[in-house]
């Protein structure tokens, strides 16, 4: 079942002005070897009775330590002082006994990984019922009925057979849908959600945000919304407090902060962002450099280092936190310069100007005239499912590739996108190998995979790099950076000399110091080894680069900065790129082309703007529509499709059209169009003029921006 809907008009915070949530001057500081590292300096705010209030910033903003600190769960060793008052009654200092009392009751917590927060030798329902029986005077029988009852609010599907589970065979979507059926089941007055919907795919996430207002709705608790995406807040947020290097440095209603922004900060962090309803490609305003050590925080502005509008005055004392005279009551900003910033009416890009790339050479001829790096037709990748361990037997098989087709032609950047579990990955996979495979053809430069030696595999491994998600993890921590980027070229033969002058302009080319080659990897902020990780796939000067979610791990002021570099290489390079990423608003910025994939087979293909303005197949739709805009007037307005429960199993996909067990479309068909859905696989069709395929058997357009 899809459920399609509008969002709602912005709630009026000021209708109930009692205040559940008031947190002044709090402070929190860890001892560490290195000296005393202050997270949290002088924060204040207050949250009021059915209000959402959003708190963003980077990462190590101190966003998740507040809240930890509210709710008593920061390690002993914490030293915390300030207020945080509930309905009156002080918090902080509380022992284990009275702050229990409170926890799950009064305030509850649904937090971002909600695999580690169950606990896994215990049934979900059986842990809805015990935050249940430890709060109330409730029989076991009463409490697993309510448990029952609390996952089919949140959405669960068979909740009475789902309660019996255990949190391991719940998927990502469906744990945090029991977080949240935990948070509310004591009817809170608060709850506070931290990252609740990071790494998560953009149509679960859309379904969570969805479950977060059906249980505000059903228990009428004022919510604290922890996140790095300002596109979340955008729709779903009433007021925004915005912190960097510990403190609140702007803060306001929703509106007030995106349109009428008065802390560089805060424009810099909103023009970092992609927008999935931005035509063309606009270019993004990343905010350089990295946060400040909170162990030695310089006097002055700490956002000094990265600000281009500091003075004097920015180094030598560090703003107030201060109403802005032409805007709400609430709106605070804590600059030197904002009454400068509102008097201008200055934007992220006046701010944060940003060079836009140069159109390249390949993109001034026509894609029909350019060569193909890289041809995929009718892809197959089937694995057997096998059960026993002495005598194993065969008993299914996962059709993870089911007959892809796909080309990219030189110059270009195809981007692939889809849910986790659709293949993305296993095509990468049987791409990289370049070996034969199990059907279908795959033809990299003008070579078949199927037909290469062993000496042809090493020789264009040259040419075909990849960058992979998590660059900590795709850096050996044991050596240092000069040496990660020498080893491509050591094992293909680069004489030493040679390798030490290619080191030094590789880490020049990303944009990092050639100094810094004996480095290790620790020694790097995640963006900066990002970049090492792209300058290493360069190292061979490869004509086509696969970029695995290059982006999805980095805050979105460093993303910027990746995606601009990224932009910048293939100008410059000549390079190609395969782009597989969840996020859309990433893929419409910096693709050519797109290809959707659903359970292991292509539903739209086609240039990345006619497919994001003109989507043609359901699937489509959901995921464009899923994926939040930065801007809350369009966000609230959106026509909303939320695909209700999770993907099929690769190993028994549904007959017919794969799609059609979560399609709003089929939902709407009668019985005899219905049977066409059932029976047979939709072929891909073209879309209108040009080479825009969908794969459905009644496409039509659907504006969903």
């Amino acid at each position: 079942m899809t459920a399609v809907r509008n969002e709602p008009a912005f709630r009026d915070a000021t209708a109930d002005p009692e205040v559940v949530l008031e947190v002044t001057d709090l402070h929190v500081t860890f001892p560490t070897d290195s000296g005393d590292v202050t997270a949290v300096r002088g924060l204040s705010y207050d949250v009021r009775a059915g209000e959402v209030l959003g708190i963003v910033g980077e990462s190590g903003s101190g966003k998740s330590v507040s809240s930890l600190a509210v709710m008593g769960l920061l390690p002993r060793n914490a030293r915390i002082s300030g207020s945080a008052r509930y309905r009156g009654r002080e918090l902080l200092g509380l022992d284990d006994r009275a702050a229990s009392g409170i926890r799950g009751k009064e305030i509850a917590m649904v937090f971002q990984d909600p695999l580690s927060a169950l606990t896994p030798v215990y049934t979900v329902g059986d842990q809805i019922a015990e935050a249940l029986r430890i709060h109330s005077d409730i029989g076991k029988e009463a409490a697993a009925r309510r448990s029952v009852e609390l996952l089919d609010l949140v959405g669960i599907p068979n909740p009475k057979q789902r309660a019996l589970a255990f949190p391991h065979e719940f998927s990502g979507g469906m744990r945090q849908r029991a977080m949240i059926a935990m948070a509310i089941a004591n009817d809170p007055d608060l709850i506070i959600a931290d990252e609740p919907t990071t790494a998560l795919d953009v149509t679960i996430q859309a379904q969570i945000l969805e479950v977060l207002k059906t249980a505000q709705q059903a228990t009428g608790a004022a919510i604290v919304l922890i996140t790095h995406d300002l596109g979340v807040v955008a729709g779903f947020a009433d007021r925004l407090l915005v912190m960097y290097a510990g403190k609140a440095v702007e803060t306001g209603s929703t509106e007030e902060v995106f349109y009428q922004g008065r802390m560089p900060y805060t424009l810099g962090l909103l023009g970092s962002i992609p927008r999935l309803d931005a035509g063309g490609r606009q270019p993004l305003t990343p905010v350089e450099g990295n946060p400040p050590s909170l162990a030695s925080l310089p006097p002055g502005c700490p956002f000094v280092p990265r600000c281009p509008m500091a003075i004097d005055i920015c180094s030598q004392t560090e703003p107030p936190l201060l109403r802005m005279p032409n805007s709400g009551d609430r709106h605070f900003s804590a600059c030197h310069r904002s009454d400068e910033i509102e008097r201008s009416n200055l934007t992220s890009t006046d701010i944060f100007p940003a060079v836009v790339a140069p159109e390249s050479v390949a993109e001034r001829t026509p894609r029909e005239q350019r060569p193909t790096v890289l041809e995929v037709t009718d892809l197959v990748k089937h694995y057997p499912l096998t059960k026993g361990h002495v005598f194993r037997r065969r008993i299914g098989t996962v059709k993870a590739v089911d007959g892809i087709s796909f080309d990219i032609r030189e110059g270009e950047t195809l981007g692939l996108v889809g849910e986790s579990g659709c293949g993305k990955t296993t095509t990468l996979t049987e791409l990289l190998r370049m070996a034969r495979p199990q059907d279908g053809t795959v033809v990299v430069l003008g070579k078949d995979t199927a037909t290469m030696s062993g000496r042809d595999r090493f020789a264009i491994r040259r040419d075909v790099q990849i960058v992979f998600q998590d660059p900590f993890a795709s850096l050996d921590p044991r050596m240092p950076v000069g040496d990660i980027l020498a080893e491509p070229l050591l094992t293909h033969g680069v004489p030493e000399a040679e390798r030490r002058q290619e080191v030094r302009a590789l880490l020049k080319l990303v944009g990092l110091a050639p100094e810094h080659a004996d480095r290790y990897p620790h020694e790097f902020s995640g963006g900066q080894r990002q970049r090492i990780g792209i300058a290493r796939a360069l190292a061979l000067k490869p004509r086509l680069v696969v970029l695995d979610e290059p982006v999805s791990a980095l805050d979105v002021s460093i993303q910027a900065g990746v995606i601009n570099l990224l932009e910048r290489l293939k100008v410059e390079l000549g390079l190609s790129y395969l782009f597989v990423a969840h996020d859309l608003s990433v893929v419409r910025h910096i693709a050519d082309r797109v290809a959707v994939m659903y359970l292991g087979k292509i539903v739209e293909s086609g240039p990345v703007d006619r497919v994001f303005d003109a989507p043609s197949h359901p699937y489509t739709q959901a995921l464009l529509s899923a994926i939040p805009l930065p801007d809350p007037i369009k966000e609230r307005q959106r026509r909303r499709i939320i695909l209700e429960g999770d993907l099929p199993s690769p190993a028994d996909p549904p007959s017919g059209c794969r799609f059609r067990t979560r399609c709003q479309l089929f939902a709407g068909l009668d019985e005899g169009r219905r049977q066409k859905c059932l029976e047979q696989h939709p072929p891909s069709l073209p879309q209108g003029d040009g080479d825009h395929l969908a794969a459905c058997h009644y496409a039509r357009v659907v504006d969903v921006l």
